[in-house]
């Protein structure tokens, strides 16, 4: 399964699980019911800009976009970020307003069944998400995955509360509970939007990738020494720079030769990355002053 499939099934099932809260929280007059389906209307918005946003990352480089499309993936988890917080405050909204006017609840069974058929699919969804966004390195599936994890968790939230409502009689407990749930959502959204946004600000590669392309140039034994590493990722594509120190009667076809094998190496050690070397003929003063992997990140 690819991102744009994987995308498209969460919007399906986001649709079908709308109409299904929206009819039981009428019927019930539920507040947490409704803020469910306040939740699944943001994440159908979020499914469908992250299927969008998927597709226009995976438009190749041109001429307005040298480095490629990848960005918009980061965009999009921040976008989507942004409605988990809108769709927080409008929970949190009703659920005070039900404070101040009392709530009354009926067809509990309703709410029930359908919190528990919500939490049920989207916990399938969000495992085929994780799955696919892991394997393609996307961030806007990432997000959307996340968001449909945040319904599952609020869904059996409010699956359990209407059970113990059903038994005791507290009905308070419902706008409580929803406030439980739109709490939870702000911290997902917090979350999400500090991991999208570390990739807008070019923030470098994780350390244990940087300790990887590390690891894979210590193998090579022509390069005398290394500087000036730097990485960021844009989307799911890995940037990478780094100048290489060769001995000075390096022939320009060994050069060639050596770039091509490190290129390669990096390439089999991290997926999708994107490597520019610069090469230069070792200075022995500079090598003396600094160290064997000096300016990374730099």
């Amino acid at each position: 399964m690819n991102k744009q499939q994987a995308a498209y099934i969460s919007i399906i099932s986001n649709s079908l699980l709308i109409a299904l809260k929206v009819v039981a929280g009428i019927m019930m007059g539920s507040v947490s019911v409704i803020s469910e389906a306040i939740h699944s209307c943001n994440d159908l918005i979020a499914s469908i800009v992250a299927f969008f946003s998927i597709k226009k990352a995976l438009v190749p480089a041109d001429e307005d976009h040298a480095f490629g499309h990848g960005k918009y993936e980061n965009v999009s988890g921040a976008f989507e970020a942004i409605l988990i917080f809108i769709a927080a405050v409008m929970i949190i909204n009703e659920a005070v307003k039900k404070f101040a006017h009392g709530t009354k609840l009926e067809n509990l069974d309703a709410g029930i069944i359908v919190m528990m058929i919500s939490a049920i699919v989207n916990y399938f969804v969000a495992q085929t998400l994780f799955k696919v966004s892991k394997k393609t390195d996307s961030i806007a599936l990432e997000a959307d995955a996340w968001h449909l994890w945040t319904d599952v968790i609020t869904s059996a939230g409010v699956m359990s509360g209407l059970i113990v409502i059903k038994f005791s009689g507290w009905a308070i407990l419902d706008p409580i509970i929803a406030i439980l749930v739109a709490l939870i959502i702000i911290k997902a959204a917090v979350e999400l939007t500090i991991k999208s946004l570390k990739d807008l600000v070019d923030k470098s590669l994780p350390q244990d990738e940087i300790d990887r392309i590390k690891q894979t140039l210590d193998k090579f034994t022509e390069i005398v020494s290394y500087h000036k590493l730097r990485t960021r990722k844009s989307g799911d594509r890995r940037e990478i720079d780094v100048h290489l120190q060769l001995p000075k009667n390096t022939s320009l076809s060994k050069a060639h030769d050596l770039c091509f094998r490190v290129e390669s190496a990096v390439k089999q050690c991290l997926t999708n990355a994107h490597i520019v070397i610069h090469v230069e003929p070792d200075d022995h003063k500079r090598h003396v002053m600094e160290d064997k992997h000096p300016g990374d990140n730099d």
